[in-house]
């Protein structure tokens, strides 16, 4: 028998030989990790929408003549209506002006009221062609689809005399619509 018996020599592993599987589970550690689920979170607010209101009236004579008589006589009243509607989509203030001119000599001998259907006060009082002498006539905000009748009443005056023989008047009025004060809305 041999007494030899033959060694078999030890080696230490090369650092490359730990480095290379120590690196792949080191790259096999990060994917998993980083392919991990993470909770999120997502919401859609759709159908976000704008659009404009209009602004818009009606006149029932439009482009006509609210009342047109001739051969008026001291004490004749004339009487005249239109209606007028705010057509719009949005809520509106609506002031009324007059062009006129007053032929007669003694200008006050032709009266003009204007009333309002509904209320017992008129609207505005006074001598043809002064209606919008201090500014346009305020007849206040008018609903989208609110309409009012008014009644224009045109009275030569009982005393007027042989001077206001002949004589004329003409005017136009116009419905003037300014939208109401904007506003702010919380949704």
């Amino acid at each position: 028998m041999n007494d030899n018996i033959a060694e078999t020599p030890t080696t230490t592993p090369s650092r490359k030989r730990l480095i290379v599987p120590l690196a792949g589970l080191l790259v096999a550690a990060a994917v998993a990790v980083g392919s991990g689920a993470d909770f999120i979170s997502n919401s859609v607010n759709t159908a976000n929408a704008y659009s404009t209101g209009t602004l818009t009236q009606t006149n029932s004579k439009a482009g006509s003549a609210i009342f047109n008589a001739s051969n008026l006589k001291p004490g004749d009243t004339l009487n005249g209506k239109v209606t007028i509607t705010n057509s719009g989509s949005l809520p509106a203030k609506f002031a009324l002006t007059e062009d006129a001119a007053n032929g007669f000599t003694t200008k006050s001998n032709l009266g003009l009221v204007i009333t309002r259907a509904g209320s017992a006060t008129p609207v505005w009082t006074g001598t043809f062609g002064d209606l919008t002498s201090a500014g346009p006539l305020d007849l206040g905000t008018f609903a989208a689809g609110e309409s009012h009748d008014y009644t224009f009443s045109l009275t030569l005056a009982q005393s007027a005399t042989n001077a206001e023989q002949g004589k004329s008047a003409t005017a136009t009025y116009s419905w003037n619509a300014t939208q109401a004060a904007a506003t702010t809305t919380e949704q």
